[in-house]
């Protein structure tokens, strides 16, 4: 059984970590076997707990029950299965080649857990961010701490007190708390430290982490921008606006790390990209903006107060093209497109994480790249656009830790692409194997015998060692038979 613990003293903490060594050193968590009930145990929890996970989600982000299960429940569910059935091919040691100079030799790379991981999740999807990298843990056959966040305690609470009924106690805790807690945390020496969450605290993470050169995978965020290209097909451009629409108010009402943040458009498509944009929302949404339907609210006070001051400022406030509705008794934000706000008001300079679009015009789409690439590099870049020769431009020219072109966030359900940033917006990649492989070390394994020796490796050194040194290294083996044989090229 899993063990959930809250706000733990310093003499609790430190039991508990040691109890987590010892499972770790004790090789149980190596096993196959272990590995595949955990994974098979955390589906039971997912399953058995359905509708109060439902119930957590509504009471901390006002989720719908769909919406919950798209981007938590269902992510999680497919990540575990996909681990289950490809857990035994991950495993598995890797052959790799030797050059001919090596014989007779064999060589393999040996995946192995990392040891005791400490995972600190985020409150906007505070069940798949956090039981996605659980499972990447268990996979690779770690010990792990669950440290979920404190800004989603209906979710948080859930965890500590569903896991400890269906994981391994001796090899996986949930330990809640606030910012002390979690700087007791990091004060420990971990084999890795996984963060879901702001570039603020990532500092602190990775300063935590370098007294103990721990290293560290950080998943952030940043201002992911829509290249919106002009569509001829007017079916190309409404399957356009709804994935944009999607993907801005769809997760998390705005809250999400790989979210919308903002459109570049050229000028001349603006107003009617603006106009199928509130069509669209009050399609998805509903036309009472009072009383928005299927739309999470923003999870507390602090932040709903954050993105009332990105509007605040009159040249921002006057940019407002639609909704703009706020209502702080129920934290709610109404969708709202503004357009062409001021490019160094903090709208357009910090991450909205809100239900804030900008639109900024251009005067033409390729000036997008420039404009890209005069800010942080981005988590996610999405592009519409049928040009191929603009793609690839998109490509070669900009850097972001992944590019989706005519989509918003699928990237992230393929569990055969990396999901991770670059630069600012993180570093370090998860999903599918490479979750395995986050969580794993790669150890180098050499096998040679005790014949056919190389003498010519060791001193004392003359010019025949050189010379054969030196075709070693070129893997010119006619030349080092020929320097054998005291002939040369010539």
């Amino acid at each position: 059984m899993g063990s959930g613990v809250n706000g733990m003293e310093g003499g609790g903490l430190d039991e508990s970590l040691a109890e987590l060594r010892q499972t770790f050193r004790s090789g149980k968590t190596r096993t196959a076997s272990w590995r595949k009930s955990q994974l098979k145990a955390l589906l039971r929890l997912i399953h058995e707990n359905e509708d109060k996970i439902f119930e957590a989600l509504k009471h901390d982000l006002g989720k719908h029950a769909v919406e919950a299960y798209r981007d938590e429940l269902g992510v999680v569910e497919k990540s575990a299965n996909n681990s289950l059935s490809c857990l035994d091919e991950w495993m598995a040691p890797k052959k790799s080649k030797l050059p001919l100079l090596f014989f007779p030799a064999s060589a393999q790379v040996l995946p192995e857990p990392l040891g005791l991981v400490l995972i600190l999740t985020s409150w906007n999807f505070p069940i798949s961010m956090a039981l996605d990298p659980v499972i990447g843990a268990i996979s690779a056959g770690n010990s792990v701490v669950l440290k979920p966040s404190e800004q989603a305690p209906a979710c948080s609470s859930l965890l500590a007190h569903t896991i400890p009924l269906y994981l391994d106690s001796k090899a996986i805790k949930v330990i809640e708390g606030g910012k002390e807690i979690s700087q007791q945390l990091l004060e420990q020496k971990w084999d890795k430290i996984f963060f879901t969450g702001s570039s603020s605290v990532a500092r602190i993470v990775m300063s935590a982490a370098a007294k103990h050169l721990t290293p560290v995978t950080l998943e952030l965020g940043g201002k992911c921008p829509v290249i919106y290209d002009h569509l001829s097909s007017p079916s190309d451009t409404e399957v356009a606006v709804k994935r944009i629409v999607g993907g801005k108010w769809g997760p998390c009402n705005g809250q999400a790390c790989i979210g919308v943040d903002y459109v570049l458009v050229e000028e001349k498509y603006a107003s009617q990209a603006i106009e199928m944009l509130k069509k669209t929302i009050k399609k998805f949404y509903g036309e009472n903006p009072e009383q928005l339907q299927n739309i999470s609210r923003i999870v507390n006070e602090h932040h709903f107060q954050r993105l009332r001051n990105l509007i605040k400022d009159p040249l921002v406030a006057d940019s407002i093209v639609h909704g703009g509705l706020i209502d702080e008794e129920k934290l709610f934000i109404e969708p709202t497109i503004l357009l062409d706000p001021p490019l160094d008001a903090d709208i357009m300079t910090e991450e909205i994480f809100g239900p804030l679009l900008p639109i900024i015009t251009l005067k033409n789409i390729e000036e997008s790249i420039e404009f890209i690439n005069s800010r942080p590099k981005p988590l996610a870049l999405y592009a519409f656009t049928k040009n191929e020769a603009f793609k690839r431009r998109i490509l070669s020219e900009t850097s972001s830790g992944s590019v989706t072109f005519n989509d918003i966030m699928v990237q992230f359900l393929c569990d055969t692409l990396p999901f991770g940033g670059v630069g600012e917006s993180g570093f370090g990649s998860y999903h599918g194997k490479y979750s395995f492989d986050n969580f794993s070390h790669g150890k180098a394994v050499l096998q040679r015998y005790f014949f056919l020796e190389l003498e010519p490796r060791f001193p004392p050194w003359n010019d025949f060692k050189m010379n054969f040194i030196r075709l070693a290294y070129k893997f010119d083996y006619l030349g080092l038979i020929l320097l054998l044989l005291g002939l040369s090229r010539d």
